[in-house]
């Protein structure tokens, strides 16, 4: 009988780990990497690695359905993440808070989460929201406030029930020192017919200074977090023909997106930026014609408009119930704008909240 050498058939190929794996998940879209984090602690160091150093990965859009009280259909909050490199949307399984309490989830702010009871108030701004913080309620009792984070505090401000003395009271939160501290007021502007209400509000951060527009008249102010103080007011209206504005922060600029026409009748959509020194705006594009159609298409009047931005980034899209179509807009370094639309098929009832993972 010839000498042979025996093999194992069944043996396992050796493992692919260190730069090798590093190289081979650098290939595969972010999206796909979630399953593959949980192949072992190698694999979960290596997707993390594919996060932390992949080359000017596009925002994911976080999409965030609850069903109200009435609500069968999805009684309990869900999460789907939209990723634009693979054109898919994804199911994440998010933790959320539990309490004694019947709150919503709510979001003021692109990437805030937070729920908020008379005795507890927990919130979440990590990206997957894997991580919430729970603290005691701020002594003011609110039902609809701006809450946003700026840098090392959470600013919680405005929508104080009618039994408090002041509507336009200011709490922040320092993340640091886990204590409350009281500060000046919201600006007497904000209470005109109740605006001082997260629904009239437009919020964007860029630390230490939290900007505040009030979304029909465009009467914006900022808040210097570091120094408690309030400054303005500036007028960010681009046009009388623009009815309804949000603002917000893309690569340290301060834009405003703006709806003109009338509700019943939306003729476009613009982007501006703002000269944080002057305030003065300058117009960097215009939603094509067929993309401001299909948005009419999702809801027949347009009073308002559910915008969230990141990177160069900004999604938007309308109705209370999801709409069938996200308007994408991605702004150029030097200026303009690029335009398609993703098909929501996610966004299908209850509360919805919009963020982003950057």
């Amino acid at each position: 009988m010839d000498n042979y050498t025996e093999t194992n058939s069944s043996t396992e190929p050796p493992p692919i780990h260190g730069d090798i794996l590093d190289a081979i998940l650098s290939h595969i879209p972010l999206i796909h990497l979630i399953p593959l984090s949980h192949v072992s602690k190698a694999w979960t160091a290596s997707v993390s690695s594919a996060f932390r150093t992949s080359t000017n990965p596009k925002p994911w859009l976080i999409l965030h359905t609850q069903g109200n009280r009435h609500s069968y259909q999805c009684p309990y909050p869900s999460t789907h993440a939209y990723d634009p490199d693979s054109n898919q949307w994804i199911r994440i399984h998010t933790r959320f808070p539990t309490t004694n309490h019947v709150t919503t989830l709510r979001s003021s702010h692109s990437n805030l989460l937070y729920t908020l009871s008379p005795t507890n108030f927990s919130f979440s701004f990590d990206p997957l929201h894997l991580t919430w913080h729970h603290v005691a309620a701020p002594k003011v009792s609110r039902i609809d406030p701006i809450v946003a984070v700026v840098g090392r505090r959470v600013v919680v401000a405005g929508g104080a029930y009618d039994f408090e003395n002041d509507p336009l009271a200011v709490e922040i939160y320092d993340l640091q020192s886990h204590t409350w501290i009281k500060s000046d007021p919201m600006p007497r502007v904000f209470n005109f017919n109740h605006s001082a209400s997260s629904i009239w509000l437009s919020v964007a951060s860029d630390d230490p200074n939290l900007f505040v527009m009030e979304k029909s008249s465009g009467v914006t102010y900022s808040f210097d977090t570091s120094k408690n103080t309030w400054s303005g007011p500036y007028d960010l209206r681009p046009g009388r023909n623009v009815y309804h504005s949000v603002i917000g922060v893309l690569t340290g600029r301060l834009i405003v997106i703006g709806v003109l026409g009338e509700a019943e009748d939306v003729t476009t959509v613009k982007v501006w930026e703002v000269d944080c020194d002057s305030f003065e705006l300058k117009e960097m594009g215009e939603m094509p014609v067929e993309f401001v159609e299909d948005l009419k298409r999702c809801d027949e009047v347009i009073s308002s408009i559910d915008v969230v931005m990141a990177g160069n980034v900004v999604y938007m899209c309308v109705g209370e119930r999801g709409g069938e179509v996200v308007v994408v807009c991605e702004v150029g370094n030097k200026g303009g704008c690029r335009w398609r639309k993703v098909v929501n098929t996610v966004g299908e009832c209850g509360v919805r909240s919009l963020g982003v993972v950057n």
